[in-house]
């Protein structure tokens, strides 16, 4: 079994020590080589221990896990984020398919999440999610952004200004980009409307969600068709037609 160092960063005493415990009883890969309680502190626990992997809240005063990312000038170690509810961190987080944990932990996930990173680190396949997320943090522009895209094979990293739209494919995703690739991806597109909606993409119907960037023409219809860049002309609900149009006004 490979040794794992690893770091806590959370400025909940409590929470803190409740994840140290979790971590001595179910996980026996992890050697807790510190805890910290602000960015501060976990900058230059980071710094000093260079560790394998740290578990960073996403939440705490004077400056949350977003800022701390931006003060590294690299991250060649594992995250794992732990956070309460928030829509926009989920967002951020599943863009770079980084490993997070939602307050209260479950040890059940806590188990799973440090088993991939250990499968990570033992096959040398570093995602550098890290960097992938502090890279889309630092990006005011949605079009510049990135998102990691699981294979069944491994990852692709695509920019989002290159994705023309995603195609529900049963309990996987199609994706279709602009140099004329197609690319089936092991995720819903629920999970992808959930983490796109706010990028620029739109759901037309419960089979397409749709670049806007991306989109050239629209013909009447019932609920219409849209025109791709590409020349495909894509069906929208009726009940999102509305929607769709009121993206075009003002």
């Amino acid at each position: 079994m490979t040794e794992i160092k690893a770091l806590i960063v959370e400025d909940e005493e409590a929470s803190r020590l409740t994840l140290a415990n979790y971590l001595r009883k179910y996980c026996p890969s992890i050697t807790l080589c510190g805890m910290a309680e602000n960015i501060a502190e976990g900058k230059k626990l980071i710094t000093e221990h260079e560790p394998d992997l740290v578990f960073l809240d996403v939440e705490m005063p004077f400056g949350n896990g977003f800022d701390l990312l931006e003060q590294l000038p690299s991250i060649d170690f594992e995250l794992i984020f732990v956070t309460a509810f928030s829509t926009y961190a989920l967002k951020a987080l599943n863009m770079s398919a980084s490993y997070y944990l939602l307050k209260p932990i479950d040890i059940d996930e806590l188990i799973v999440s440090v088993e991939k990173v250990s499968e990570s680190i033992q096959n040398k396949s570093l995602l550098q999610s890290g960097q992938i997320l502090k890279s889309n943090l630092h990006t005011e522009e949605q079009r510049l952004k990135r998102i990691v895209l699981p294979e069944l094979e491994g990852f692709e990293v695509a920019q989002l200004k290159d994705i023309l739209y995603c195609q529900a494919n049963d309990n996987l995703t199609d994706f279709y980009f602009s140099d004329g690739r197609k690319k089936t991806i092991c995720k819903t597109l629920k999970h992808f409307d959930e983490i796109l909606s706010d990028s620029g993409f739109f759901r037309i119907h419960k089979s397409h969600l749709i670049n806007m960037e991306h989109v050239v023409g629209y013909k009447r219809g019932k609920g219409g068709y849209v025109q791709i860049s590409n020349g495909n002309e894509l069906e929208i609900a009726v009940r999102r037609k509305q929607d769709f149009l009121q993206q075009f006004v003002g």
